[in-house]
């Protein structure tokens, strides 16, 4: 069937902030989802009060509603568009995870889209109460001949314990209605029960369990599946966990395809997702079904169906490069499968499954330094904020990619000095998952733990062991040489399975550059091959590449055909942690499309599967490969670019400014020397003493005894903080000599040969910022925020006005006269943003920041103004400030809102100091200061400060 011509006007719900378990993934989705149904000339509304997202920027949308994701709001937009003679025909839901699932369920059942006479698209409401509900799941479940947990639901304390006396132990409690596994958890035994359920009950909202035999142990796999209103399926992935049933499949490492899976069993498992889908309701679209599978005799069950696009949708599409969320929305709107092309090969059917010739790797990423106190154990409940994707043409490979990409001061998996040796600690870490267990695996073969033992104590497949193990095995046999005498096939294999130079560097005993040097003598370099969604067969319209190592290195096979036309590279921001989210995906984003109008050749670099840069679709070149200086210098060796564009990318593209720059590589935009002395505060601080611009007393010191001796001149508090870090990491206040000795120590553990800057701490400052673009000679201010909590709590956590909401006009003109002084002086080109604290009608200068903020994308959205495109084309020497025309939208206040996900860490203290917690943010307009939820903020500004 066609495009129902019905359907003239769509509304699209987002997913909201970020928080743990509903990341960008959904960023990804929407955007992807939007574009496709305005390719079909529909109008497209979008409703999200997340400020960071490309997904609420006006490129996606022909509206755009940055407003709460509340039941009044929905029926405000109906309304406005019933008014002006435009109704919105038909809602999708299913881009936006399960905030936006909940939401439109809330409407259904409020009458809300039968009253405006709006068809939910892209999802069956009942197959949603199906999935959702665990009782009604189980039923039909059973009902299709699929196996499921042995178990039933639990509205009651007394209920629950009357299934757990039936079951017995060990159990497994899942609420219903929650996201990524808020308030499951494991119980072995029956002193713990108890307080497992009654956390249960309360995290679901509707205030159900289910209680369940435990399969723990047991493999665990993912397919993701296709259907259209025909009735048409197509398996678009396979995607194995590396880590057995126990662990969150957020917080696993996941494979694709799957490795260990015969074809005999992947057959009965397609045959069931298949069967389930169809029996769970008739919608067309996207859907991910998750099975366990018995170890000891090949028994499935299955664990649980989502019918949308989910966090393993993104990872499906950048594994096989088939836009999945693309053709969901076309579906939604009554396209079949067989009606469509695939957009990579633009030639090829939709109705066909990809198959791929490399294999894909997923690590999450962690951030429990955040929560000191947090239980790093993982289990149920998702923990991981981010995730970093390898892609290589064999398992180990792709693994160590994906290491290399985390950015954890790991070079791959191990072979970087960094292993740990006490045997019962690796035993303890083998037996109960954390985030590194993987690298204990590795230090668990390399002192010599049998494969046995290592087995028994993790339950992972035996094929994946044995590929670490042989990583081990192949270390051995290069200790046997040194650099000049290492055979060059040897050398070869290291290269094929993923090892970096660094690492070879660290087995042999040199330095990396020697290793390089070597390999190039040697002619072992990097080929491109294409992610083509076909395995090659058919040719690929969409430039989308990975680097490996092929054997013959006199045919490399190169895919990736260097044009001769002016080409610039874009680094991206990695996987997403706390204080370096997906406000860095929105500033690479608009830099890639600036630069494309400025008649550039856009190169992206990135290895976060979850984002909308890393969607092939943005530049004209996507290289998914980590963000890490070996990998980084040989894509530029291959493309040759006018230079590299640092500032959008946050801490990660700017760690690689000081090598591009050692290597002659241009920066496009803010020189090095400028990045670096912002990041080296000692030489910031001397900077505006000669600029004339107050900043409060400090002073820098390396060694515990130096920074006693400096406080006696400094005074307490004391703001003790490193060099070269983001988002406040170990940043704290401290009152007392003893207090201020144990932090210096701790940061040199953490961080050695760093410089560490005390100064003193502003009690009781109101804290500000500016955000500006400059061309090296002339600076405009694009935004001046208040935060509404007292200095001495991190920018990221703090709420904050746009614009200031109590600060004279004579101290807003001073914070931005410091602004263009300190822009013009240290010559930025492109963005900058100040941070100020205020104090006795005092303007000090706390920090600069010359690159993209979580800020920006901010003041983009409430101005309605795009400067990161202007901020792009200053950098390119395309445009100057006086070039641009600004006219932003000034009405009221927009307040930025920090998210947190502590709910997540319930042991964790929930202050607030100078490193930042929060997840995500949102965004809220309010017409005057007498506003219910300003005046709320602002009375509790105080409530949660801490050191």
């Amino acid at each position: 069937m066609p495009k129902n011509p019905n359907i003239k006007s769509v509304l699209i719900i987002g997913s909201g902030p970020i928080v743990i378990g509903q990341a960008c993934e959904f960023d990804y989705a929407g955007s992807q989802a939007a574009r496709s149904l305005r390719e079909e000339g529909i109008e497209v509304s979008l409703i999200n009060s997340n400020p960071a997202t490309i997904m609420t920027d006006p490129i996606n949308a022909d509206f755009v509603y940055l407003l709460p994701l509340e039941k009044k709001y929905i029926i405000q937009i109906l309304e406005e568009h019933k008014a002006a003679g435009k109704p919105i025909d038909a809602v999708l839901p299913t881009m936006g995870g399960q905030t936006a699932l909940n939401l439109a369920i809330d409407c259904d059942k409020a009458g809300i889209w039968k009253k405006y006479d709006v068809k939910i698209i892209g999802v069956d409401i009942k197959a949603i109460e199906t999935t959702e509900d665990r009782e009604l799941f189980r039923l039909k479940m059973l009902e299709l001949g699929a196996n499921v947990c042995q178990g039933r639901i639990a509205r009651s304390f007394l209920e629950g314990k009357e299934i757990a006396q039936e079951i017995g132990f060990p159990l497994v409690i899942r609420p219903s209605y929650t996201l990524g596994g808020t308030g499951g958890g494991f119980v072995d035994k029956p002193a713990d029960f108890d307080r497992a359920l009654t956390n249960g009950l309360h995290a679901s909202p509707t205030h159900e369990v289910l209680v369940e035999q435990s399969v723990m142990g047991w493999k665990e796999y993912e397919l993701e599946l296709l259907r259209d209103g025909n009735g048409n399926f197509i398996i678009i992935c396979s995607i194995e966990n590396f880590d057995p049933m126990g662990v969150h499949t957020g917080d696993s490492i996941t494979v694709a395809p799957a490795m260990t899976l015969p074809d005999t069993l992947y057959q009965q498992m397609r045959d069931l997702a298949i069967r389930c889908m169809a029996g769970i309701g008739s919608f067309a679209g996207g859907c991910n079904i998750q099975f366990s599978v018995n170890p000891e005799n090949d028994q499935i069950i299955v664990i649980e169906i989502n019918p949308r696009v989910s966090r393993s949708s993104a990872l499906a599409s950048k594994a096989t490069g088939y836009p999945i969320a693309k053709i969901a929305a076309k579906m939604a709107i009554g396209y079949n499968l067989d009606e469509l092309i695939n957009p990579i090969t633009g030639t090829t059917s939709a109705f066909f499954e990809p198959s791929i010739d490399y294999v894909i790797v997923k690590v999450p990423r962690w951030n429990f330094d955040k929560f000191q106190g947090a239980d790093r154990s993982l289990g149920l409940q998702m923990k991981s904020v981010g995730e970093a994707m390898g892609i290589g043409r064999n398992f180990q490979e792709a693994l160590q990619k994906a290491c290399q990409s985390l950015e954890i001061r790991r070079n791959g998996l191990g072979a970087d000095g960094r292993e740990l040796r006490d045997q019962e600690k690796i035993k303890q870490s083998l037996a109960h998952p954390s985030w590194d267990r993987l690298f204990h695996i590795y230090d668990a073969f390399k002192i010599g733990l049998s494969f046995k033992s290592i087995q028994n104590l993790t339950r992972i497949d035996p094929w994946f062991l044995r590929q670490i193990e042989e990583l081990i095995e192949l270390e051995n046999k290069i200790h046997a040489f040194d650099l000049e005498t290492l055979p060059k096939d040897l050398l070869l294999e290291a290269k094929q399975k993923g090892y970096a130079d660094r690492q070879l560097a660290h087995l042999l005993g040199v330095k990396e550059s020697k290793v390089y040097d070597r390999r190039k003598e040697l002619g072992i370099k990097r080929v491109y091959k294409c992610v083509d969604t076909c395995a090659a067969e058919f040719e690929a319209k969409t430039p989308y590449y990975y680097s490996t190592f092929n054997t013959s290195q006199e045919n490399p096979d190169n895919e990736s055909i260097v044009s001769d036309k002016k080409k610039v590279v874009v680094l991206g921001s990695g996987p997403n942690r706390i204080g370096q989210g997906i406000e860095f995906d929105y500033s690479c984003v608009h830099g890639v499309l600036a630069a494309k109008e400025a008649g550039y050749e856009t190169i992206m670099i990135n290895c976060n599967p979850e984002t909308v840069s890393t969607d092939p679709d943005i530049s004209d070149k996507l290289y998914f490969e980590p963000v890490f200086w070996e990998h980084v210098y040989d894509i530029i060796e291959h493309e040759k670019p006018e230079g590299v564009i640092v500032q959008l990318g946050g801490q990660t593209a700017l760690k690689m400014a000081e090598k591009l720059d050692k290597y002659g590589i241009k920066i496009i935009g803010t020189s090095y020397q400028a990045l670096d002395l912002a990041e080296d505060r000692g030489r910031f601080s001397n900077l505006l003493q000669e600029l004339d611009i107050p900043y409060p007393k400090f002073g820098t010191v390396r060694t515990s005894d130096a920074a006693v001796d400096l406080s006696r001149t400094l005074g307490f508090p004391l703001l003790v903080r490193p060099s070269y870090v983001l988002g406040g990491q170990s940043m704290k206040i401290v009152i007392n000599e003893q207090e201020l000795e144990q932090h210096v120590v701790k940061i040199l553990h953490d961080i050695p040969d760093n410089n560490i800057l005390l100064d003193h701490f502003l009690e009781g400052a109101i804290e500000a910022e500016a955000d500006a673009i400059s061309d090296g000679e002339d600076a405009y201010i694009i935004g001046v925020m208040e935060h509404i909590e007292p200095a001495g709590i991190h920018s990221g956590d703090s709420h904050a006005t746009l614009p200031p909401f109590d600060l004279s006009d004579e101290i807003i003109a001073t914070m931005e006269e410091y602004s263009k002084r300190i822009a013009l002086a240290m010559g930025v080109k492109g963005l900058l943003n100040v941070q100020f604290a205020i104090k006795n009608g005092v303007v000090y200068v706390i920090e600069a920041n010359p690159r993209a903020s979580r800020t920006v994308p901010f003041i983009c959205k409430a101005y309605q103004e795009p400067y990161v495109n202007y901020a792009t084309k200053l950098m390119l020497g395309d445009k100057k400030i006086s070039d641009l025309t600004f006219n932003p939208v000034k009405k009221g206040w927009a307040i930025k809102i920090p998210v947190f996900s502590f709910n997540k860490f319930p042991n964790v203290n929930k202050e607030l100091g100078p490193e930042m917690k929060s997840t995500g943010e949102g965004i809220f307009f309010i017409e005057d200061l007498q506003d219910d939820f300003f005046l709320k903020v602002y009375g509790e500004r105080n409530m949660y400060m801490s050191r």
